[in-house]
């Protein structure tokens, strides 16, 4: 009979027999949607598996008492926000118990007064309430942000000792969204734990790939990896953002690294909120690696969990929890670099360490500073005028709080130009001239982190392709490439760039090197080899790719090719098609988003685009 300590939740429904007799039909199917999409998710998410479903309730064990006490506060939390929208006669309310003891393995089943007691205190506690055992509470007292309140010593059902009761006070203050300036928030000491996940994942990934070969890899040669956002688990769902930016940030180290391949944020984040098997996941996006997480806050503590896993087999490699409350950002950044490089021995170690410490840098040591970034950079990435503009927003509200920030600069820029770039902008030559004074200001700061001086070379390189200076561009365009040689999204990016300064085939080199590394960006990839092929004459070829993506101005790119061949009827559907998503979209405002070296390209093109409809807009 084989015995372990774990971390028993048990959990049932509130008056449901009652609730049965009112709407059999609809209590059963409330219920399941609970179960389906809260609690297996969340206990799941916190590292629990669930032993046994009876009717109206459930057991779950976890190797962590820190986890089930936190799965338990986001389960409750999680239904009061359901209840919230639901009938009063309709609601389900939750009671949970919890406690720490010995059970009895049998097969996927566990039995003994580790778990009979955790079935008691959950009879115990109020509806949408957490009860737990005093062991519970010992354990995890210093370690969680809320409290606890003592019941005493009480009497349960079939257990001859007493058993000391806690009730865990869910809300010590009414809950919010977290406001702009937060004394922690999104901060730099996250840029540190992002570098601290780097350096193990890199370690673990260095080791342990040679023993798994076999796993799917983008090259045969290298270990593959996709980093996924890090879910939300903060009560009021406000830290969608910092989730985001950890494995962004993550995405962005590793890819200055030759011996490892990672796929760009737009594949990973496309799993964003989707549950499934981290198998298929790995299977779908060609890798042999997925870094996963979750970020929560609980007062002034934030807390980071991340793992890398194995996506052939679904086995985890390593995990870790990194805490931090306070205000003090690199004190813990220190800490963790010491806990993680120090495990890794020789050189291999300690180059990775300088790596990405170089990579981040330290030129900004406020806390704040990151946090506008970040919700900057989530509006940006969803590629829409509302985005483009909110964006701007908040960049400016950080810069009001921050006026010397370069990455709030940059990413200010970064919104101009993309107003241009995407159509949308109702004054093209202003929002270049803003883009262009941003990115001037940005790189006359000689102390500039790697990361922030990519964007804004990258941000350059565009600005400069646009002034005719296509030599200047494509020099600003390989310093941003040097910050992240392998990041695919770059790389592809800047195939436009040597595109437009007439090396076609530098383009084509560079767009199939980051569809070697990152298979799953070929909407981006095919956008550009669109044009590529355009220009080199190969229009059916250009087809094929742009049928695949419809990003930006795809459609009036495939337009373009269509007539090539003849095919009118065609492009004046693609170019119907832009017009129905950007119907400021003219001829005019498409030739201030490219310059080729090489005007006749760019004059054939527009000709092109005439024919098939595009109207032609007024001089600016």
């Amino acid at each position: 009979m084989e015995r372990r300590l774990s971390a028993i939740l048990a959990a049932d429904v509130v008056g449901y027999s009652a609730l049965m007799e009112q709407d059999e039909a609809g209590t059963f199917d409330r219920l399941r949607a609970r179960r389906t999409e809260l609690f297996e998710p969340e206990i799941a998410g916190h590292h629990g598996r669930v032993f046994k479903l009876m009717g109206d309730g459930l057991l779950a064990e976890f190797g962590s008492v820190v986890d089930a006490v936190e799965c338990a506060v986001s389960l409750q939390r999680g239904m009061a926000e359901r209840n919230a929208s639901v009938a009063e006669e309709e609601r389900l309310n939750v009671r949970i118990g919890i406690n720490l003891g010995e059970v009895i393995m049998d097969g996927d089943d566990r039995y003994g007064e580790g778990v009979n007691v955790a079935a008691r205190l959950e009879q115990l506690a109020p509806p949408g309430g957490i009860c737990v055992s005093g062991k519970v509470a010992k354990e995890v007292e210093n370690k969680l942000a809320f409290a606890f309140d003592s019941a005493g010593q009480r009497k349960v059902k079939n257990i001859e000792e007493l058993v000391d009761v806690y009730y865990v006070r869910i809300d010590t203050s009414p809950r919010r969204r977290l406001p702009h300036k937060r004394g922690i928030g999104r901060s730099w000491w996250v840029l540190g734990v992002a570098a601290a996940i780097v350096a193990v994942v890199a370690a673990w990934m260095a080791l342990y790939y040679p023993l798994t070969a076999s796993s799917p890899a983008v090259s045969s040669a290298i270990p593959s990896v996709a980093v996924l956002p890090f879910k939300d688990l903060s009560a009021d769902k406000s830290l969608g953002y910092l989730g985001e930016g950890v494995a962004n940030d993550v995405i962005a180290i590793l890819s200055r690294f030759a011996d490892i391949a990672v796929v760009s944020r737009t594949s990973s984040f496309a799993y964003e909120d989707k549950e499934g098997d981290v198998r298929q996941i790995g299977k779908e996006l060609g890798v042999g690696y997925v870094v996963e997480g979750s970020v929560r806050k609980e007062g002034d503590r934030v807390r980071i969990v991340a793992e890398l896993i194995d996506a052939q087999t679904g086995g985890h490699i390593w995990a870790d929890r990194f805490d931090k409350a306070g205000t003090d950002p690199w004190a813990l950044q220190d800490e963790l670099t010491g806990k993680i490089v120090g495990a890794m021995t020789g050189e291999w170690g300690a180059i990775r360490k300088a790596d990405y410490s170089q990579a981040w840098g330290k030129d900004s040591t406020n806390l704040a500073e990151y946090d506008y970034y970040l919700r900057a950079e989530s509006q940006l990435n969803l590629f829409t005028k509302e985005g483009l503009e909110r964006s701007g927003d908040i960049s400016q509200q950080g810069l009001q709080v921050f006026p010397d920030s370069p990455l709030l600069t940059v990413e200010l820029g970064w919104s101009h130009w993309m107003k241009v770039g995407l159509l949308y902008s109702s004054d093209p030559q202003a929002d270049l001239q803003d883009a262009d004074r941003l990115a001037d200001k940005v790189l006359s700061n000689k102390n500039l982190s790697p990361q922030v001086a990519r964007l804004a070379h990258w941000l350059r390189a565009w600005l400069l392709t646009l002034k005719g200076d296509h030599d200047g561009a494509v020099a600003e365009m390989n310093k941003a490439i040097a910050a992240a040689p392998y990041n695919a999204f770059t790389l592809t990016d800047a195939g436009s760039i040597f595109l437009q300064a007439g090396q076609p085939e530098k383009a084509l080199e560079l767009t199939d090197s980051a569809a070697a590394r990152d298979p799953g960006l070929s909407w981006f990839f095919n956008y550009v080899r669109g044009f590529i092929f355009i220009v080199l004459g190969r229009n059916e070829d250009a087809v094929e790719v742009l049928k695949t993506t419809e990003f930006a101005d795809a459609p009036l790119q495939l337009a373009i090719a269509y007539m090539r061949l003849g095919r009118q009827a065609d492009a004046r559907a693609a170019v119907e098609k832009m017009l129905k998503s950007t119907p400021a979209a003219t001829i005019q405002s498409w030739r201030q988003a490219w310059n080729f070296r090489d005007p006749s390209i760019l004059d054939q093109a527009a000709a092109d685009l005439a024919r098939a409809g595009l109207p032609s807009g007024r001089a600016q």
